[in-house]
């Protein structure tokens, strides 16, 4: 099976075999904490809030997600999919 290239950082160079201790800079450890503690803080402040996105959808949301391709997603119940953090409108305060 081919390795597959991705990066936490645009720019940084690409990472091609499997994570382990042995073979992360503690600098590409950084970042991912950086990204993980980012996803925690936005989980926080957005499930259960009632939001409304840019297209009229609108509910609770129940998760938040990360996707390599797309950044931060949410979840909202009651809707089938994902949409981008960026296409919402309003938040519950």
């Amino acid at each position: 099976m081919p390795s597959r290239a991705f990066s936490l950082v645009p720019g940084s160079p690409t990472l091609r075999s499997p994570i382990t201790k042995r073979n992360v800079s503690p600098s590409a450890k950084q970042r991912a904490s950086v990204i993980l503690h980012a996803l925690q803080q936005s989980e926080a402040e957005l499930i259960g809030k009632a939001v409304v996105l840019m297209d009229g959808k609108a509910g609770t949301v129940v998760s938040v997600s990360l996707d390599e391709l797309h950044g931060l997603r949410i979840s909202i119940a009651g809707h089938d999919g994902k949409w981008p953090v960026s296409t919402i409108k309003l938040v519950q305060r």
